[in-house]
């Protein structure tokens, strides 16, 4: 059971390195993306359904995109289509291995009709972009600051959440 303890050992070190080496706020805070990676490891440890671990996933996935395209505006690096190319390349780094080892695609592994990773995945990625949406919104409205503490992370966090506690009674009702 080494890989628990290997995940938490990485998102340390990346915290740790954070904490060290601050930069400017990003639209997504790195806190927000290794929080997200926590808790894929946490589902798929747990035995959690593909469902709600697919929604971390998506979380994860958007977050990770964010942060990319941002970091890539901050070193003023641009060509054509980038944002179009970041999103269909992080998607494909995670859904491609994930089909040819036959964990997405799996014909017992289906929630209507459709593979369970993906709809949660699919979901997640919904979730956490409505959760990024909001707070842009509340900040707007709040003459760019937030209402509370932590917004920036515990916004999106919340959509992911409520979004697995939505899944956790669908499948508990099949």
């Amino acid at each position: 059971m080494n890989f628990p303890k290997k995940i938490l050992n990485l998102i340390a070190v990346i915290g740790l390195t954070l904490f060290l080496f601050p930069q400017k706020t990003l639209a997504v805070c790195p806190v927000c993306t290794i929080t997200v990676t926590a808790g894929v490891g946490l589902c798929r440890w747990l035995g959690v359904d593909d469902t709600i671990s697919g929604v971390w996933i998506g979380g994860l996935l958007v977050s990770t995109i964010i942060w990319t395209i941002n970091w890539l505006d901050q070193k003023q690096i641009k060509f054509r289509f980038r944002k179009i190319l970041v999103t269909l390349g992080y998607y494909a780094m995670v859904i491609l291995p994930l089909y040819f080892a036959d964990i997405i695609g799996h014909p017992q592994n289906k929630l209507w009709g459709q593979d369970k990773l993906m709809v949660g995945i699919i979901a997640g990625t919904i979730a956490f972009l409505l959760g990024v949406y909001l707070n842009d919104y509340l900040k707007r409205r709040n003459n760019g600051k937030a209402y509370f503490a932590f917004q920036k992370v515990l916004i999106p966090l919340s959509a992911l959440t409520v979004a697995s506690v939505i899944f956790y009674f669908i499948n508990k009702c099949q």
